[in-house]
């Protein structure tokens, strides 16, 4: 069932989105060769609690850290360790709060030093095609206009998008109806009233679309190895055309 927010309520979504895009917009001036994923998730959770925010990640179908990690190959849902960061890397973050009963969530996909004209441009590739979605979150719309906006650009750029992972309704809860597939078919799906808010979320790799679970059963990462982008925004769909919560 998708769940209508009032205006009020996607405003008090708004505070929590805000503290998101905050602290991501922190931790990316973070990230540098050298420094670990351990520190980052601690320092997102440091700086959550000094704004009132629950971290939403932590404890979340028993996810044990408050921060997901994932560099280079790895899609979602990473673990943050002590590992040191490499220049060259390139490390995705994605990270949520609860703030007055209302959840925000956002991603970002980061260089570590100097990276790759290959890894720039698939970071560049996933980032604009956030916001080719984001374009056709318009009422009136159906939810395949999103995901097929999506796709398309993406295809064209010569990257594929992951499949197995999507993006999601939020609200009072984390993750709520509709899913949102970053592949699809223009005109089909649910149609788009305002109220609806989503997390729209395209996972782009540089190879396959292909992707597998490790065995510490979080960690998502390529099938073939390649490299992998994920960029988000908590999205109201509004009178006035689509609401970005997450932005700076």
């Amino acid at each position: 069932m998708i769940i209508l927010k009032s205006r009020r309520e996607i405003d008090r979504m708004k505070v929590a989105s805000s503290i998101v895009a905050e602290i991501l917009d922190k931790l990316r001036l973070m990230v540098c060769p050298g420094v670990t994923t351990y520190d980052l998730d601690r320092f997102a959770s440091s700086e959550a609690k000094l704004r009132n925010a629950s971290c939403a990640f932590r404890g979340y179908h028993s996810y044990p850290s408050s921060l997901c990690c994932s560099p280079n190959n790895q899609v979602v849902h990473g673990l943050p360790n002590k590992s040191k960061l490499k220049s060259g890397d390139i490390l995705s973050l994605d990270f949520g709060v609860l703030v007055d009963d209302f959840y925000g969530d956002a991603a970002i996909t980061l260089p570590v030093g100097e990276i790759s004209a290959a890894a720039t441009k698939l970071i560049t590739v996933t980032e604009e095609s956030l916001y080719a979605g984001i374009e056709m979150a318009v009422s009136g719309n159906r939810l395949g206009d999103v995901s097929s906006a999506i796709q398309t650009y993406v295809e064209a750029r010569g990257f594929s998008v992951v499949r197995d992972f999507v993006g999601h309704g939020i609200g009072r809860s984390l993750h709520e109806d509709p899913q949102i597939p970053n592949y699809g078919l223009a005109g089909k799906g649910v149609r788009l009233k305002p109220g609806m808010v989503l997390a729209i979320e395209p996972m782009i790799n540089e190879g396959s679309h292909q992707v597998k679970v490790l065995d510490d059963n979080w960690t998502v990462v390529t099938c073939d190895g390649s490299l992998s982008a994920h960029f988000e925004h908590t999205v109201a769909i509004t009178e006035n055309g689509p609401e970005i919560l997450t932005r700076i």
